[in-house]
C-alpha cells in the first residue's frame, strides 16, 4: 500500500457518538408545529373489488382532521419507474395489506380509532400466490394492459407472459447443441422464500405544505432525488415544488429507496392544512412494505466427463408481488450473478418478474443475488459429486481466465476468482483430511459488478483552516461520509478532525443518484478526489499571490505553504483561506460510467456440525475471503463483511416471512427470526490484495459480497456432513430432519 497518512488509519465514525448516546435526529423525531398523525387502512383480501367505502362514523372521532380514499384520488400511481401502484386504491385490491384509506388526526390514538370505524364492502376475487402458478392460463390477471401504466421499461415488459411483468434475457453460443455434447445433463430447482431487510427503523415520512404551495418532505429514504422525482411524479408536479429534507436513516439494506406512503401524508396534509407523519408499525412493515422477492430458480447444465461445463440454461422467476413499481426497470438484474465465475461456452440465462397477490417485492442487499449464488452454488456441488469431482477443484477447473466471457456474455478483466477461492481453502483447512462424523464444509462464491451513475460534491476550503463537504448523498450506515472525510484528510494533506461533512437538503446540493449497488466509494469517492485536486489549485494560487512567486514553487502539508525552495517563507492554510477574495470552494458533478467489465469476487466456506437425531444446525465457522485493493478505513471495511455475512447466515438457516394465502403470518420481530449474538459464528476474514480498483487510490467495493454466499455454502456444507440435499431455504433443524428420516427409510 502507498505510504497514506490518513487513508487506511482506523477513523472512527464522526456520528457514531450522537448514535450511541441517542442524540440523532430520525424522522419519527421531526415534529413541527401542528403536526398531525397518518394512518393507512390497508386490504384484509389478497384479491377483491371495492365496492363501496363509508367514512361518516370514523368522521365523528374527536381530533380527526382529515379522511381520504382511493375514489378521491383515482389514477395517482407510485413507483420508481413503472408506475403500477396506486396510491391509494379505488377499485381492486391485489394484496393483503394493499392501501385503501388513510386519516389524519392530532393523536395518534384518534387515527387509529378512526380507522377501525371506515367500512369497506369488498367483493372477493380469485387470488394466486405462487409465481409459477400465476403464468398458467387458468390464473386470475392481476393487470390487463401492463404497457398502459407510465414509466413501464418497453423493450423488457413480458406481454406474452400470463401475468408477465419484465423479462431479462442473455445468452451465447447454441445451448440445445452444447446439451446434445455433453455426457452428463442435470436439472434442479431451488426455491428461496420472501425476506425482509430488517433494518430497525420502519417506514417514516413527514410532508408538510407552505403557504406558496411548496412541499417540504422529510423521509427515511437512501435516495433523496429519487423520493423527489417519485413524489413529483405520482402528485403530477415539478421537481422543484418538492424540497427533500435529508435526515439520517436508520439502517435500510436496499428497502428504502421509494416515496411509498408520502403522496398520502401529502394529501392528508393538503386536505388538513396541517403536517402530516406516518410512520409505520413493525407489523406493516413486515406485511406490506417491500420484501425481497419470493424466486424459483431452475439451473440446467450439460458437463463433459473431464469436469468441463458446455452449457448451461438458467431459469429465473420472481414473484413481483401485486406491483411492480419498487424496482427499477421493473426487474432484477442478476445476470452478473448468474453469468457466474465459470467458462461455458453456450448458455441461456432468462429471468422474469411475474405478478402475484403477494407483497410488492423490492430491493434487498445485492438484488436477486442470495436466490441466484444459492441455486448456482449448490447445483455446482451436485454435479461435482455426480463427477466425483471434489467441489473446490471442480470449480478452479471451470473458472475464468482474464479477458475471458461470464455466462452472459460479458468479457471480463481483473479476474481474482482462483486466488481468492484458494485464500478462502487455504484458512478453512479445506484439504486436510476426512472430518469428524456430522461435520461438514461447503463452498460458495459471489461476484458482481458495481453501479455508476451520478452524484456531486460541494468542497469548501472555511476562513478557520478547515474543509467542509458539502454532500447530496445518505450515509445510511455503510460510513461513506467517514470515508469522504478521510479522502479530503489525505489529499489536502490536514488531519481528519478539520474535515466535516454536512449533507444538504435537494435545494442546495448537486443532483444524486442514491445509495446503491455498492457505487458509493467509486463514484462520491472520485467526485471528492477531483474536487480536492480543483480546490487545491485555487488555494496554490491564493498563496503565490500571498507569497509572490508562482503556483508551481510552492508545497503544502500539515495546513501549511512554502516556498519549495525556502521552507521559511510559508503562510497558514487559515491565513490562504481568511484572506481569499472570494469563497475558495469547487462543485463537481459527474455521470460516472459503470463498469460492467470488472467483476469482483468473495469465496466463503461454510463449516457446520449437524446433530443427526434432531436435524439441529449449528454454524461453527465462516471463512469469507475477499478480493480488495486500497482499504480507505479498516475499521469500516471488515464491519461491512462481518455484517454482510451475519445478514448472508440470516437468510440461509432461519429468515422468511410465512404466507398463508397471501398474508403475511410472522408479522413480529418475535416470529420473523433475525440472527442475534447467540447465531453468530467464528467469522475469519482473509483480503487478497490486489490492483484494479475503480474507486479512489484503487479502492475496491466490500459492502453487497458476503452476504450472498452463506445459504449455499451452509447448504453445501449440511450435504458434506450428512448426505442431504435441500433444495430451499431457508435451511433449519424441521427440514434436514425430515431428509435424514427420508434418507434412512
Amino acid at each position: 500500500m502507498a505510504d497514506f497518512k490518513v487513508v487506511g488509519v482506523p477513523v472512527s465514525r464522526a456520528e457514531g457518538p450522537d448514535k450511541v448516546s441517542g442524540r440523532t435526529i430520525y424522522t419519527a423525531d421531526v415534529s413541527l408545529p401542528g403536526t398531525l398523525w397518518g394512518k393507512i387502512l390497508r386490504s384484509p383480501h389478497p384479491h377483491a373489488r371495492i365496492r363501496s367505502i363509508d367514512v361518516e362514523k370514523a368522521n365523528g372521532v374527536p381530533g380527526v382532521k382529515a379522511i381520504i380514499t382511493g375514489r378521491e384520488f383515482r389514477n395517482h400511481f407510485i413507483g420508481k419507474q413503472i408506475r403500477d401502484m396506486p396510491v391509494l386504491c379505488w377499485d381492486v385490491v391485489r394484496f393483503v395489506g394493499d392501501r385503501v384509506a388513510a386519516v389524519a388526526a392530532d393523536t395518534l390514538d384518534a387515527a387509529e380509532e378512526a380507522l377501525a370505524l371506515i367500512r369497506v364492502d369488498y367483493e372477493e376475487l380469485p387470488a394466486v400466490f405462487d409465481p409459477l402458478e400465476a403464468m398458467q392460463p387458468s390464473a386470475p390477471l392481476l393487470h390487463a394492459d401492463v404497457a398502459a401504466y407510465e414509466g413501464g421499461p418497453k423493450d423488457k415488459l413480458a406481454p406474452d407472459v400470463h401475468n408477465g411483468l419484465t423479462r431479462l434475457a442473455y445468452g451465447k453460443g447454441d445451448v440445445e447443441k452444447g446439451f446434445r455434447e455433453a455426457d452428463l445433463v442435470l436439472e434442479h430447482t431451488f426455491r428461496i422464500p420472501a425476506r425482509h431487510q430488517g433494518y430497525i427503523e420502519p417506514h417514516a415520512g413527514l410532508v408538510a405544505i407552505e403557504d406558496d404551495g411548496r412541499i417540504q418532505v422529510w423521509v427515511s429514504a437512501k435516495n433523496p432525488f429519487g423520493v423527489r422525482s417519485q413524489l413529483a411524479k405520482a402528485l403530477g408536479v415539478a421537481e422543484e415544488r418538492i424540497c427533500i429534507n435529508v435526515i439520517n436513516v436508520g439502517g435500510e439494506f436496499g428497502g428504502k429507496g421509494d416515496a411509498i406512503d408520502l403522496p398520502i401524508a401529502y394529501f392528508l396534509a393538503q386536505r388538513s392544512g396541517r403536517p402530516v407523519k406516518i410512520v409505520l408499525t413493525y407489523a406493516e412493515e413486515l406485511s406490506a412494505s417491500n420484501p425481497a422477492h419470493p424466486t424459483v430458480i431452475t439451473v440446467r447444465s450439460g458437463v463433459k466427463r473431464d469436469g468441463r461445463i458446455v452449457a448451461r440454461a438458467l431459469r429465473a422467476v420472481h414473484a413481483s408481488g401485486a406491483y411492480g413499481a419498487l424496482k427499477s426497470n421493473a426487474s432484477l438484474a442478476t445476470w452478473h450473478y448468474a453469468g457466474g465465475q465459470y467458462r461455458i461456452d453456450n448458455t441461456s440465462l432468462e429471468f422474469l418478474q411475474v405478478y402475484t397477490n403477494t407483497v410488492p417485492g423490492g430491493y434487498y442487499r445485492s438484488p436477486g443475488a442470495v436466490a441466484t449464488a444459492f441455486a448456482i452454488d449448490s447445483h455446482t456441488d451436485i454435479i461435482a459429486k455426480e463427477l466425483k469431482m471434489d467441489p473446490a477443484e471442480f470449480r478452479l477447473k471451470n473458472f475464468l481466465a482474464e479477458g475471458e466471457e461470464d455466462a452472459a456474455g460479458h468479457r471480463l478483466t481483473n479476474v481474482r476468482f482462483r486466488e481468492v477461492l484458494q485464500a478462502a481453502l487455504d484458512e478453512a483447512g479445506w484439504r486436510k483430511g476426512k472430518r469428524r462424523p456430522g461435520y461438514g464444509l461447503g463452498i460458495a462464491l459471489s461476484g458482481r459488478h458495481i453501479s455508476g451513475g451520478d452524484t456531486g460534491i460541494v468542497l469548501t476550503a472555511e476562513p478557520d483552516g478547515s474543509f467542509t463537504i458539502l454532500s447530496p448523498s445518505v450515509d445510511q450506515g455503510s460510513g461513506t461520509h467517514t470515508i469522504l472525510r478521510q479522502l479530503v484528510a489525505e489529499k489536502m494533506r490536514v488531519s481528519i478532525e478539520q474535515v466535516r461533512v454536512d449533507i444538504g437538503n435537494t435545494d442546495v446540493t448537486p443532483r444524486d443518484g442514491g445509495m446503491r449497488a455498492s457505487r458509493m466509494t467509486y463514484v462520491a469517492g472520485n467526485a471528492v478526489v477531483e474536487a480536492c485536486e480543483k480546490l487545491g489549485e485555487q488555494l496554490l494560487a491564493q498563496a503565490a499571490r500571498i507569497l509572490e512567486c508562482r503556483a508551481d514553487e510552492i508545497e503544502f502539508g500539515d495546513g501549511k505553504f512554502w516556498l519549495g525552495q525556502d521552507p521559511g517563507q510559508q503562510i497558514t492554510l487559515r491565513r490562504v483561506a481568511a484572506q481569499a477574495q472570494e469563497q475558495l470552494q469547487v462543485t463537481v458533478y459527474n455521470d460516472y460510467p459503470y463498469p460492467e467489465d470488472i467483476s469482483y469476487i468473495c469465496a466463503q466456506v461454510a463449516e457446520v456440525e449437524i446433530d443427526p437425531e434432531t436435524g439441529a444446525v449449528r454454524l461453527r465457522r465462516m471463512v469469507s475471503a475477499h478480493d480488495v485493493g486500497t482499504i480507505i478505513n479498516p475499521v469500516t471495511h471488515q464491519g461491512q463483511i462481518d455484517g454482510a455475512t451475519i445478514m448472508g447466515v440470516g437468510q440461509g438457516i432461519m429468515e422468511e416471512l410465512v404466507m398463508e394465502n397471501g398474508r403475511v403470518i410472522n408479522s413480529n420481530l418475535g416470529d420473523y427470526k433475525l440472527p442475534t449474538v447467540a447465531d453468530i459464528p467464528e467469522l475469519k476474514t482473509v483480503l487478497v490484495q490486489s490492483t484494479g480498483g475503480v474507486g479512489p487510490l484503487d479502492a475496491k467495493p466490500i459492502g453487497e459480497f458476503a452476504n450472498n454466499g452463506p445459504p449455499a455454502a451452509i447448504a453445501n456444507a449440511v450435504a458434506d456432513a450428512v448426505g442431504v440435499r435441500l433444495f430451499e431455504l431457508p435451511i433449519n433443524a424441521e427440514k434436514i430432519y425430515r431428509s435424514l428420516t427420508a434418507k434412512n427409510h
